[in-house]
């Protein structure tokens, strides 16, 4: 997986999460993509100049053979080279950056997102 993105996007640094908010969106979110739009944070996304920025994540379906699957994963990336990263269903968030810098800061980014919309969705976890 890690090396289909690598070629897909020529990304030093493929980060990988299990987190709470971006499993919960990946599953709560109907169709095949997440969108969030019109938050300031979104800057922070490599190439990103304005809160106006539509961020479109797509989501793919979890399987066991992610060896098989990276051809798709190829595919989807070269078919939304918007694309800061992508949700696997019900497991988590991918995503890159020339380095282990911007890579980081990408997954910040996100994840600070994440929970910005699933708090706005009124989604709350039990404890």
């Amino acid at each position: 997986m890690h090396l289909a993105i690598v070629r897909s996007r020529s990304a030093g640094a493929v980060l990988h999460t299990h987190s709470v908010w971006s499993t919960i969106l990946s599953e709560a979110t109907a169709g095949g993509s997440l969108t969030i739009e019109g938050y300031e944070m979104l800057k922070g996304l490599d190439g990103v100049g304005t809160h106006e920025h539509r961020e479109r994540l797509p989501i793919v379906e979890n399987t066991q053979d992610w060896a098989a699957a990276a051809p798709r994963i190829e595919t989807i990336l070269r078919e939304h080279p918007e694309a800061h990263g992508f949700l696997i269903r019900g497991h988590g968030l991918y995503t890159w950056g020339k380095d282990l810098g911007d890579a980081k800061r990408q997954i910040e980014i996100l994840e600070f997102l994440f929970e910005v919309m699933g708090r706005k969705r009124g989604m709350a976890w039990q404890q």
